[in-house]
Order: C-alpha cells, then structure tokens, then sequence
C-alpha cells in the first residue's frame, strides 16, 4: 500500500476513491471500505482512500473537538489490511479549508488523481463551508456508490456513538458498534519505573494524542495477554499533566520495551482515583489486578 503524506499529485491510472475522517473504522467503515474494494475490483481500477489530518474540528474548533478513536497509523492499518492500495493522508490546514467545493472536485479529484469513483458516507460534506454535498458528486458527473447505512440496535453506527458508549464505560456496546474489541496501539516507553517500585510493573504505551475517548481502569488484553491499565494522568503521583496508558500485564516477566503493542479494553472497573499515600495506591492496584482477572476468568 502507497502512501502520500503531500498534496496529491497527478495519477494517470483512474481511482475508487472512498474520503472520509475514519475515526474508531467501525462496521459503517468497515461496509464503505469493503464496497470500496468490490467496486475497484468490478471496474478494474485502483481502490483508494483520502483521509485528514488533523482531524477538521480539530483544526477549527480545538478546544472542543471530539476525542480521537484511533491514530492515523491504526487507520493506515486497517486500510491495507481490507486491500486500499493508495491512501492520501491530506494535510487539514487553512489553505486546505478554503478549497471551495468545485475547485475540490475539479482539481482535486478529477485532474490530480482522476477519480470519477467516489465513496462517501450519506451525510458527507467538503469544500469551504462545508457547500459540497453528496448530490454535489452526482450533478457534476462523477459516479456516487451508495450503500445502506450500517445500524446497530435500530441505530445508524457513528463514531459518535462510539465515542458516547466509551465514555459511558460501556465497552460491550462499543464492541457492537466496532465489530471488535476498542483499542489503542503504541510504542512502549521507558517511564518512572514507580509500578515496578509497587509490585506491579507496567508497560508505559505512548499516546499519540491528549484526548482520549475513555479514562479510568480497565481489565485489557495486550496483544493477547490478560491485564490491568489505567488510562489517565495518575493524580496520585502528583497531578502528572501527561496523559498515560500503563498496562500491568499478568504473569508476564519479558521485554516489551520499544514494541508497538495494542491494548484492547474489555472492561471498566472504575474511574481514576486519587490516593492519600503509595501504599493505598499499591493496595488499590491489587484489588483492580483481582477484579480483571476475574472477569477473564468468569468471561473464558
């Protein structure tokens, strides 16, 4: 799979070309992405993907932006993994926001990557002020590939769903809505070596963003193994102002320093909490540590 982190340039071979955010790629994405790669497969043409980043309400309004459900390089793969062989990652800024809907379409989509193909969600929208829609594609000649929209318990799936479901601590609808457990990947760090202090020594997951769309503890697996994390700013070790994701892995006594690991979350066990002393904490720690466990044991 190719990947252009530039303006697009020119492209001879014509596109299928799905535009989207893809922010959690729940079953809703997942459904676009698969009619992507059937329909680049039926017309012979190359299936492809334009993304944003950052994200565009991050972009104007950043205080008040969603929480992000997963990074571009989780993005990149699960695009490869379904079959995209070309993904534009477009750099989200001023001058991108002022493109105005045709200028996006003519120059964009039909001169620099000839994409006549288009896949969108049925609420798309694009161009300065947001003044493209998808009829928009249709009236200029392009050809619009619809699909139903994905539902779930009566409900058309959305990131905001999920999101609101992962606030709510409930992992079990966010599941529904994904087609899989949530997660979050990153390289492991070096940290203050504390939880190892402690008893519990913890693999320290970088974060790529300070918005998360859940915190608090949780019984996870990391990359297949059973454990507990804590997805916060440990208020107990001062107040620390840096996002963390720290996950004591159960029965575990190898190296996972500098691996790109993924933390998928089964179940809440409680809110951060701040603590009086170390010793409530260690204490605390070992009742979370009880508490997953028992649910892997209960959930096999």
């Amino acid at each position: 799979m190719q990947v252009f982190r530039h303006s697009p340039t020119t492209h001879p071979a014509p596109l299928a070309l799905a535009i989207g955010n893809f922010d959690g790629l729940h079953l809703g994405h997942q459904a676009l992405l698969a009619k992507l790669v059937e329909t680049a497969r039926q017309y012979q043409i190359t299936p492809a993907v334009m993304t944003f980043e950052p994200h565009p309400r991050e972009f104007f309004t950043p205080h008040n932006a969603p929480a992000r459900l997963s990074s571009m390089r989780e993005k990149l793969e699960c695009f490869e993994e379904v079959g995209v062989e070309k993904v534009f990652v477009c750099r989200f800024n001023q001058a991108f926001a002022a493109i105005t809907a045709e200028a996006f379409m003519q120059d964009v989509l039909r001169h620099d990557l000839n994409a006549n193909t288009i896949l969108v969600g049925g609420d798309f929208c694009f161009g300065a002020k947001r003044q493209g829609t998808t009829q928009s594609f249709i009236d200029n000649g392009f050809q619009l590939v619809d699909f139903p929209p994905v539902q779930v318990a009566g409900q058309r799936v959305s990131s905001t769903l999920v999101r609101e479901a992962l606030a709510a601590g409930d992992l079990i609808r966010a599941e529904a809505l994904l087609g899989r457990p949530y997660s979050i990947s990153g390289k492991v760090v070096h940290g203050a070596k504390l939880g190892r202090q402690l008893g519990y020594p913890t693999a320290n997951v970088h974060m790529r963003h300070e918005r998360p769309a859940l915190t608090g503890v949780y019984a996870v697996k990391l990359d297949g193994l059973n454990g507990v994390a804590n997805l916060g700013v440990r208020p107990t070790i001062g107040g620390v102002p840096k996002l963390m994701l720290e996950v004591y892995v159960f029965d575990f006594d190898g190296n996972l320093y500098d691996r790109h690991v993924h933390v998928q979350f089964f179940h809440k066990i409680r809110d951060e909490m701040k603590f009086e002393s170390l010793d409530a904490l260690k204490a605390q720690i070992a009742r979370d540590a009880s508490a997953a466990k028992d649910y892997f044991k209960n959930r096999s």
